[in-house]
């Protein structure tokens, strides 16, 4: 069956395989899968993303985000999406973003929605929405296990990333490194004086959103724990990224919230390189301690770490992704479920398919 399916960003993020949000990569790796696979793939995605199907763009909102930013995104993005319904014959909607309960499209055409985030940050009303053929489903089961009780979710999907792209290099270099977005409860003050402690160079790369929250975090929590040993050095991406990945005696993730998921750790891992992380959420189920890394509770255990990771086999980390977090795995099992998806709108009596089962998910 060769389907049509709708991705929806999340609507201020801008869409590539290099972005800083996990939505976005798994959004492009998606897309990138579908149309590979023979399907039509179109995106719903502010201007500047970046995909293999048909971009159907809406306005990017400038920096400073203001709530006025945000409704006028989220208008954008309810147009586009009814323009696009109207435009092709959409067999599946895909809904990643945080907010996609205030764009979601009139009922008819089945929807998925990934939650990507901990289930505390999205409203109460996302997971009793009465809207018919609409499905939400997780990507851990740590995450999971922390949504209301009572949500109906389809079996959890995990996360994966391009294997193929993420490979040992050669000399490690005595240096940590931190990624992702730059804001209050990635924690990387946590990260810097934790390197500081272990006398380790650090390299934290990312980028700063235009959230007032952010940008005051990072000048005051960041910048004055900077200095010539441990340096921001910005947006990575692409090449780049992959070389400091593959180069860095270890990753270090101190976030202070429940994550979802962690690309970052199993890149990291498909790189060879261990990561050193807070047990937060799904890095606890990523993470094998006292193998692929350690999970540690407070900067000075992250310290520790940070000397003990020369003691760990590359290769189990790399055998770890392998086995754990491919991205085509991840890919095959969303196209299998859109097609379990697009039967509702098929049958003749418009009744909700089957339950899915773990084996059929």
């Amino acid at each position: 069956m060769v389907l049509t399916i709708l991705h929806v960003a999340y609507a201020l993020a801008a869409v590539s395989p290099d972005t800083a949000g996990g939505a976005e990569q798994i959004l492009a790796e998606l897309d990138r899968a579908a149309v590979e696979a023979g399907h039509r793939s179109i995106v719903v995605a502010c201007e500047g993303s970046r995909v293999h199907g048909t971009l159907h763009a809406t306005p990017r909102i400038t920096t400073p985000i203001t709530d006025d930013g945000r409704e006028a995104s989220w208008a954008a993005h309810r147009r586009a999406i009814g323009d696009a319904l109207e435009r092709w014959p959409v067999d599946v909607v895909h809904m990643h973003g945080l907010c996609f309960d205030r764009y979601l499209p009139p009922p008819g055409v089945p929807v998925l929605a990934t939650l990507h985030l901990p289930p505390d940050w999205y409203p109460d009303e996302v997971f009793t929405l009465n809207r018919p053929h609409t499905y939400l489903h997780c990507v851990s089961e740590s995450q999971r296990r922390a949504c209301r009780p009572g949500a109906r979710l389809l079996p959890t999907i995990a996360n994966g990333v391009r294997l193929d792209r993420f490979v040992p290099g050669g000399r490690r270099r005595n240096f940590v490194l931190a990624l992702g977005r730059i804001c209050p409860e990635k924690g990387y003050h946590l990260a810097l004086d934790a390197a500081r402690r272990a006398g380790a160079a650090m390299l934290l790369a990312g980028k700063v959103f235009g959230y007032e929250a952010h940008a005051t975090y990072f000048r005051t929590q960041v910048v004055p724990r900077l200095d010539a040993a441990r340096r921001f050095v910005g947006p990575v991406g692409g090449e780049r990224k992959r070389r400091l990945l593959s180069a860095a005696r270890c990753v270090v993730i101190p976030s202070l919230v429940a994550e979802a998921s962690s690309l970052v750790a199993m890149e990291s891992l498909a790189s060879g390189t261990p990561v050193v992380a807070f047990p937060s959420g799904a890095l606890a189920e990523i993470v094998e301690h006292g193998r692929t890394g350690f999970l540690v509770r407070d900067e000075r255990e992250m310290a520790d770490a940070i000397e003990a990771v020369g003691d760990l086999d590359p290769e189990a980390c790399r055998r770890a992704a392998r086995e754990r977090f491919s991205a085509r795995r991840m890919a095959e099992r969303y196209l299998a479920r859109y097609a379990w998806l697009a039967s509702a709108a098929n049958d003749a009596n418009d009744a909700e398919p089957a339950p899915l089962t773990r084996a059929s998910a």
